[in-house]
């Protein structure tokens, strides 16, 4: 739910997420840095919350669609707060970028992405799976 409101709502409109709290204003971030966000925004909607989705719903079911999907989905989870860090950071002496305050970013990034390595290293074999039995 928390992606859906975070991300989703704002691929339909940059702005309605910057009123939500959500985004950015493009006068703090700069035009391209609206635009970056905006793209994560966009692909999160028709990308990564469906196959994340169907994931959750196919490895639960136990099928091996659903753990090569959740798998997939589970990399973007890892890749795009990396992405968005690493820009954050590297825009810091950028003409036009402003973050006040950046703990928020890392406060939501940083543990999203463990959860995606953490998530990737049960379904590749970290630990036994509750919905599937112990090989022996």
């Amino acid at each position: 739910m928390w992606l859906i409101y975070a991300q989703g709502i704002s691929a339909f409109g940059y702005e309605l997420g910057v009123t939500m709290g959500t985004q950015e204003p493009s006068e703090r971030i700069t035009d391209v840095g609206a635009a970056f966000w905006y793209g994560f925004a966009f692909g999160d909607l028709v990308v990564y919350i469906p196959l994340l989705l169907a994931g959750l719903i196919g490895h639960l079911q136990g099928t091996n669609w659903g753990r090569i999907a959740l798998a997939a989905a589970l990399g973007i989870t890892v890749y795009w707060p990396t992405v968005s860090l690493a820009a954050l950071v590297d825009a810091r002496d950028a003409p036009g970028w402003e973050i006040v305050n950046e703990i928020g970013y890392w406060c939501v990034c940083l543990p999203v992405a463990a959860w995606g390595v953490w998530g990737l290293w049960l379904l590749m074999g970290g630990e036994p799976q509750p919905s599937t039995p112990k090989q022996k």
